[in-house]
């Protein structure tokens, strides 16, 4: 299922084949509100100087859904090093677009940052 729908697709597939875990969530939300919060991420993640690979082409794909519900997933390296999401048909039958990568390291507060 995963094909070449964005740039993310062959590294979340390479994740899932070197044993990365994988897990498709049951609820259903409309491809319209994902492509809103997902999009509201992209300006995030510049601001902290992080790239999601697929996220734009991804968040593109889901505008053109509308009000189909979609379901999500997610996909884990081993090492936890690696996340992908993935948006999935109703069905769970097709990915629709997936976007991922490298986690960022988290924020880091400075020692001497009152608390």
């Amino acid at each position: 299922m995963l094909r070449e729908q964005t740039q993310a697709c062959g590294p979340a597939r390479e994740t899932l084949i070197a044993g990365g875990t994988f897990v498709v969530f049951d609820g259903l939300v409309p491809a319209n509100r994902h492509a809103g919060v997902f999009g509201s991420r992209i300006r995030s993640a510049a601001r902290r100087g992080h790239t999601i690979e697929g996220l734009a082409d991804t968040v593109e794909i889901l505008r053109q859904y509308g009000e189909e519900l979609l379901r999500t997933g997610l996909i884990d390296s081993v090492d936890r090093s690696s996340v992908f999401t993935i948006f999935l048909n109703s069905s769970a039958t097709d990915v629709l677009g997936c976007a991922g990568g490298p986690r960022p390291e988290p924020l880091q507060v400075p020692v001497d940052a009152p608390g």
